[in-house]
């Protein structure tokens, strides 16, 4: 039969605790051990029930747990709370085994020792153990508390369950957010480990970080013998601390589509985690819209090389920076920053060579600046980007006086890898962004003319969340007779495929229209003719025209205007006292379709009248649903002999109050009063 440790006790482990047990369950023997760890001499206590012994003080109650518990079993162990000759408790880990006396009876041999010693004894690990700075607690197969160190036992706290005699909880309360119970009761069972299982908590201190571990106790023969739990504080680990600031540049690197706003973001999370100051600084072709950099004089300090694009430091004014923001940078011809550059690769000074004939000797200014400030460690990393060098960034410390490490070397490398790709991603899009919204504007009309039939005004606003300007367009095309035809429509998607496709609609439509076509006749031969070029042009890079459109002809001889829409939202008027109201105009399906649904309506508009043309951009918001923009719209454009201009103006004002979702376009046409 196996058997636990507590008969295999080396030359300094304790000696078990020995006490015979005849079938009535009285003491009928008792070791010289047992009246040591008890306090009960021989004397007094053969011959009473074990169950004296036992710590519950209902005299039943140990009867019951006696013969419950243990009473038909051959071999039973765990923990037993026995009670010392003072009455006081000592918590045991208690072995039992049932023996045929030779008389046949049964008879139990019972040997205990001190839980605080159960599996360590009194080794020389114990000692190690106890002092580690590692909280280990112990539980044996009942999962009762029976070892904790020092550390452990300074937790009890917090963590009552430490505490030895103390059974696992059955709620989550006492152990989370540490490990929760169940996870013990599962690596009990099957004996699977759990490695490096990170958990927090807050403590009087501030909150913790542990890293946590649990494996089941196993004797020689694979027995279990119960659970060891350890845990690791690792809340300022510098492993930790670099693993969280990777996590953190990659939510705070990259949240917009600018360039500088992304370098800032850079310096900005690595001053003070990582440096005392930095810098990004960036190459002219990923600052487009600045003076090239070739055009400059040379100075004191060097060649312009780079803009200065972000920018950090611990004190108060950056004083360690020589030029702000936006600024050229100067450098020596041979400095670590244009090695760097010509290289493609980091420079790495744990302690700055600042020593007569370095490099510093040409740069006075910078040699100034880095004696005053005590810079005495530095990296200047490349920002790499999809095969191109976009320029560089610099980490330095001063009031920190560790050197920087090579360890601190890959991580520079990897922020400013990560810093890299999202500035690529801006320079891309702004390139984008300008060459759309250029499109745009060459393809939007330049003037308005109205004639002698309209009062016209316009405002077109591009979207600051999607790639730039989208599909957004409007026009007016002066017909015979003297009419005039106003158009409002919306290209899905965004960029320069959306603004292309918007300008080959507008020229569709200004060719159909000077055809003379009704509105709904139109659209619908507009409708057929993108749907015919749509199939033509399958597996093509462009992308398949979908637009909404609202197209409206005016006759100031009859004071009649004909209208139809492709999808699009209806028109406001608003009457010369200020009234508006949206007619509903017969429902057509968006351009592009080949459905040719469009149906045209008719409506007379007074002397002095207004006619409201827009995009939804103008009335749709994320939190508030299309009726309500168009209350807001009508109550902005009841406002009675404003000039039309500053009218238009005012209503993209008001109603566009934050940052744009989508592009705005208004279109606003007064009917004229005869002269």
């Amino acid at each position: 039969m196996a058997r636990s440790n507590i008969w295999e006790h080396g030359r300094d482990a304790p000696v078990p605790a020995v006490a015979v047990l005849d079938a009535r369950g009285d003491v009928v023997g008792w070791s010289k051990a047992a009246g040591e760890l008890l306090g009960y001499p021989a004397e007094g206590i053969l011959g009473r029930p074990g169950t004296d012994l036992r710590m519950e003080r209902d005299r039943a109650r140990r009867i019951w747990t006696w013969n419950g518990g243990h009473g038909d079993d051959d071999y039973r162990v765990g923990m037993v709370d026995l009670r010392h000759e003072d009455g006081g408790q000592i918590v045991t880990h208690l072995e039992r085994i049932r023996i045929t006396t030779p008389g046949g009876a049964p008879a139990w041999v019972v040997a205990a020792i001190p839980a605080s010693v159960f599996t360590l004894g009194t080794s020389v690990l114990e000692p190690l153990l106890s002092a580690a700075p590692v909280v280990m607690v112990a539980w044996d197969t009942d999962l009762r508390s029976v070892w904790r160190n020092e550390r452990a036992q300074r937790l009890e706290g917090t963590f009552p369950c430490f505490r030895v005699g103390r059974p696992l909880p059955e709620s989550p309360g006492e152990l989370e957010p540490l490990v929760p119970p169940e996870l013990i009761r599962e690596v009990l069972a099957d004996g699977v480990p759990v490695l490096d299982r990170e958990s927090r908590w807050g403590g009087t201190g501030g909150e913790s970080t542990f890293s946590t571990f649990l494996f089941r106790v196993e004797a020689l023969d694979s027995r279990p013998l119960g659970v060891c739990l350890m845990a690791i504080d690792i809340t300022h680990s510098r492993a930790r601390e670099r693993l969280a600031l990777l996590r953190r540049a990659s939510v705070q690197i990259g949240t917009t589509l600018d360039v500088q706003r992304t370098a800032q973001e850079l310096t900005d999370l690595a001053v003070p985690a990582f440096a005392d100051y930095a810098t990004v600084d960036l190459t002219e072709a990923v600052l487009p819209g600045t003076e090239p950099l070739e055009r400059l004089e040379a100075g004191d300090s060097g060649i312009p090389v780079f803009r200065r694009a972000g920018l950090a430091s611990i004190h108060a004014g950056i004083p360690e920076s020589l030029w702000p923001q936006g600024q050229p940078v100067y450098v020596p011809p041979r400095s670590p920053f244009t090695l760097v550059l010509e290289s493609g690769r980091a420079h790495f000074e744990p302690e700055m060579d600042t020593s007569p004939g370095s490099w510093l000797d040409a740069d006075p200014d910078r040699a100034r600046v880095i004696d005053a400030m005590g810079m005495h460690t530095l990296i200047i990393v490349p920002l790499w980007a999809r095969g191109s060098l976009l320029g560089i960034a610099v980490f330095v410390r001063t009031d920190n006086k560790a050197p920087f490490t090579r360890d601190d070397l890959v991580l520079a490398e990897e922020l400013a890898a990560r810093a890299a790709l999202s500035l690529d991603n801006a320079r891309q899009y702004t390139r984008e962004h300008d060459a759309s919204l250029a499109l745009q504007r060459q393809l939007l009309p330049r003037r308005l003319c109205g004639g002698d039939a309209m009062e016209l005004a316009s405002r077109y606003l591009p979207s600051d969340v999607h790639q730039g300007v989208g599909g957004d367009w409007y026009d007016t095309i002066p017909l015979p007779d003297s009419r005039l035809a106003l158009v409002v429509g919306d290209v899905t998607g965004h960029g320069i495929n959306a603004a292309a496709s918007m300008g080959r609609l507008r020229t569709a439509m200004r060719t159909l229209a000077y055809l003379g076509l009704p509105p709904d006749e139109l659209l619908a031969r507009l409708d057929e003719l993108y749907a015919r070029q749509d199939e033509e042009e399958q597996g093509s890079a462009l992308s398949p025209i979908a637009a909404t459109c609202l197209y409206a002809v005016y006759d100031p001889a009859t004071r009649r205007c004909a209208m139809a829409s492709a999808g699009h939202l209806p028109p406001a008027i608003v009457d010369p006292g200020g009234g508006v109201s949206f007619p509903d105009l017969p429902g057509g399906t968006p351009i592009g379709l080949g459905l040719g649904a469009h149906r045209s309506a008719e409506f007379e508009l007074g002397e002095g009248t207004l006619l409201a043309l827009y995009t939804d951009g103008l009335v749709e918001r994320r939190d508030d649903d299309l009726d309500a923009g168009m209350r807001r719209l009508g109550a902005a454009l009841a406002r009675p002999g404003v000039p039309l201009d500053r009218l238009c103006a005012g209503v993209v004002d008001t109603m566009v109050t934050r940052t744009a979702e989508d592009d705005v376009t208004l279109l606003l046409a007064r009917t004229l009063v005869p002269s």
